[in-house]
């Protein structure tokens, strides 16, 4: 029996590409991994979930017009301001809405307060 006195090159220690120069590949160009989980009974369809996975570095998701990640306030501390000028504009609207509901009604019991004068 023959044993091989060196691993393969694509293993040995010649090789070029560790683990930092393959995640830099993969980080530069990105990966798409896209799968498909049906789940059928007796030929009716129960059940479909679809599965896509995209692993790139965030300039090329950028670049591919991936970037909800600045918009989701869990996830953007600009998103959250953004979301928090948004509400404040709500409040603030629904606070002169009542402001002026209420003083439409104050003037009303006003009214219906004095008594009227005859002529």
């Amino acid at each position: 029996m023959t044993t091989p006195s060196r691993l393969p090159d694509s293993y040995g220690p010649s090789s070029g590409a560790n683990l930092a120069d393959i995640l830099e590949r993969v980080l530069d160009k990105g990966v798409v991994i896209a799968g498909d989980i049906r789940i059928n009974l007796l030929d009716i369809e129960l059940l479909t979930i679809k599965l896509r996975l995209v692993v790139a570095s965030v300039d090329k998701a950028k670049e591919m017009g991936i970037d909800w990640w600045e918009s989701d306030p869990a996830l953007s501390s600009r998103a959250r301001r953004d979301e928090l000028a948004r509400e404040n504009a709500e409040l603030r609207e629904r606070l002169a809405r009542l402001e002026e509901l209420g003083l439409e009604r104050g003037a009303e019991r006003t009214e219906r307060a004095l008594p009227k004068e005859k002529p």
